[in-house]
């Protein structure tokens, strides 16, 4: 017993002190004098009335003195999306298309976007975000001025919604496992494989994008903003990702039902399909979120200190999303929900209902 909590008490220490925690980012750096860079941003919208409209709102309203405009693709919606996003963008800003239908070997998401690109004609980036994102005014500016400090792909991790008491006791949560297997010193670590995006807010460099081969390249990958920046990362190009208090999901997610599917839905796409993989994850997350707590019960001073630390690695979420310390101590009762949809996400892949999302089912079997 003895021997288990000091293996888990150093996993937590190097969690903490390698994974958990980001260095302070380089400074950012801004387009030299001259043309400033032209931008388009591309939305892919499947149902999104809901939200759409404070999305275009907040692009249209970018403080960006260079050319910049919106193509927005709806994605055989029923809902008045299309409508909804034309009255709220100036005459002439927006251009909305839509989606051809759906062929073999794509995701919906990807292929609304390669028409989108398709649209956007020849701008020198790209900025790929989703119709629930409101943008600060800066963003573009911001955006820019980190991409021509010398990447070629900047993403931020937009803010989620953390209202309900299921937000609360998630949300915070999921952005900690991201960083925890996708640390942004190691993507933007050009010496290092990892690469990691957030989908809701990426630039892109055009050119990068035409040298991995367009979005063809990653045409079939759920998980496309990863596989994004991976493709980038392979090509030679440098990838930077970051959290942004300001650029804001508006996404609701009300009950623990709706988060789970969230998470199940691309949980086990995230392992490769493997049984064991799924096998080796669970056993993992049971050992290193788990085992404190049992230790603790059964008396073992090592399993209160593992505890502690994972506790403090939690913090730091907890503080960004303006939650209490006292959900630190819940993070094992936390990993034991995300086991379960784990679970549940593999289940539902070998039923044929893998990656399902507003009516569509993407993993195939």
């Amino acid at each position: 017993m003895i021997l288990l909590g000091v293996a888990v008490c150093l996993v937590w220490i190097y969690l903490l002190l390698f994974r958990a925690k980001s260095r302070a980012d380089p400074p950012v750096r801004g387009r030299p004098p001259g043309r400033p860079a032209a931008i388009t941003a591309l939305i892919p919208a499947r149902k999104e009335a809901a939200v759409v409209a404070q999305s275009i709102g907040s692009l249209a309203g970018q403080r960006y003195a260079g050319p910049f405009r919106i193509v927005l693709v709806d994605d055989d919606s029923a809902d008045g999306t299309a409508g909804i996003a034309r009255q709220s963008a100036p005459s002439g800003q927006l251009t909305v298309i839509r989606a051809q239908p759906l062929p073999a070997g794509w995701t919906g998401k990807l292929w609304a976007v390669s028409q989108g690109v398709e649209q956007a004609g020849a701008p020198d980036y790209l900025l790929l975000t989703d119709a629930d994102i409101v943008h600060p005014p800066d963003n573009l500016a911001t955006l820019i001025a980190r991409a021509e400090g010398g990447y070629d792909l900047v993403s931020y991790m937009a803010k989620l919604k953390c209202d309900s008491l299921a937000e609360r006791a998630l949300i915070p949560a999921f952005v900690f496992f991201f960083f925890l297997l996708y640390p942004p010193a190691w993507i933007r670590d050009p010496r290092r494989k990892t690469a990691g995006a957030a989908g809701g807010c990426i630039l892109i460099r055009r050119e990068m994008l035409e040298r991995i081969g367009g979005i063809a390249a990653i045409r079939g990958d759920l998980i496309d903003d990863c596989a994004l920046a991976r493709a980038v990362k392979r090509a030679g190009g440098r990838v930077w990702l970051g959290l942004s208090e300001h650029t804001r999901s508006i996404r609701d997610y009300a009950t623990f039902g709706e988060i789970g599917r969230m998470i199940s839905r691309t949980a086990f796409t995230q392992l490769g399909y493997s049984p064991l993989w799924l096998a080796g994850t669970v056993l993992g997350l049971a050992f290193v979120y788990l085992l404190p707590v049992a230790l603790t019960i059964a008396g073992q001073p090592l399993g209160v200190a593992a505890w502690l630390l994972m506790s403090i690695c939690y913090w730091p979420a907890l503080r960004f999303y303006g939650r209490s310390p006292l959900w630190a101590p819940l993070l094992p009762l936390i990993a034991a929900f995300y086991m379960g949809c784990t679970v549940h996400s593999a289940v539902q892949y070998w039923r044929g209902a893998g990656g399902s999302w507003k009516g569509r089912v993407q993993a195939k079997t």
